[in-house]
């Protein structure tokens, strides 16, 4: 039998990004580039809290449920921030560079 293929995010979206979500969360948005590439991670949850918690090195708990949005091909994700935007030792207070360990992430691809 043999492996699903997969592929990195990379190659598989358009868009890739972080930004604030509050002072105390963060959103990460992933928008496909291709219709059947997003039916397949939406219908194989392949995108999920478990898979962002540990990119994250976060607790399950600090990752909200995706929400998936048919009309934009995307899947956004929200996730406590570790420090609170602005607070003293924060270094992203947009949170506009947080979007980098979704990076590393490879997905089953149609």
């Amino acid at each position: 039998m043999t492996a699903p293929s997969t592929a990195p995010l990379t190659e598989l979206a358009d868009v890739i990004r972080s930004k604030n979500s509050g002072p105390y969360e963060l959103t990460l948005d992933i928008i496909f580039t291709g219709q059947d590439q997003y039916d397949l991670v939406k219908r194989q949850r392949a995108i999920n809290r478990a898979l962002v918690a540990e990119l994250y090195q976060v607790a399950v708990d600090d990752v909200s449920e995706p929400i998936f949005y048919d009309p934009a091909k995307a899947v956004k994700i929200n996730l406590r921030r570790p420090l609170v935007s602005g607070n003293v030792g924060e270094s992203d207070v947009y949170g506009a560079q947080q979007h980098g360990p979704l990076l590393a992430m490879r997905l089953p691809t149609p």
